[in-house]
């Protein structure tokens, strides 16, 4: 099968009773400007990290403990009384959030302090923040 083939039938191909609209069936797909759209797609194996990346953001308390860090820097155990968790419970959502490279941390003697990564995580979730808090 041809990608313009496969462009043809994916956009004119009518979904059984569904809400979203779609093209025609009558409708000709213009294969140059699918191509060029084929071209700007997502890769797969970017798409498949980004995924687990929102995935991982897909957890109210990871939400919660980078809602925190976005104001400031703080230690497991203020981020735990914050947020009313415990001190494993918080530690674990921040291993998960530094794995994805989400926050970063330093040690202060047996203090460690978390903190965003960088102003991309800050943005993003700022970002989203005031989507949100956005009137329909």
């Amino acid at each position: 099968m041809s990608p313009n083939s496969a462009v043809n039938g994916a956009i004119s191909q009518p979904r059984e009773q569904n809400d979203t609209p779609t093209c025609d069936p009558s409708h000709l797909v213009d294969c140059l400007r699918a191509g060029d759209i084929q071209t700007q797609v997502l890769n797969t194996a970017k798409a498949q990290r980004m995924a687990e990346f929102f995935s991982l953001l897909g957890d109210a308390n990871r939400l919660r403990l980078l809602s925190v860090l976005a104001k400031q820097e703080l230690c497991v155990c203020d981020l735990a009384a914050a947020l009313s968790m415990s001190e494993s419970a918080v530690s674990h959502q921040l291993r998960a959030l530094r794995a994805m490279r989400l926050v970063s941390y330093r040690k202060v003697g047996r203090q460690v302090f978390y903190s965003l990564l960088d102003r991309h995580v800050l943005e993003l979730y700022q970002a989203v923040a005031e989507h949100l808090d956005e009137a329909d």
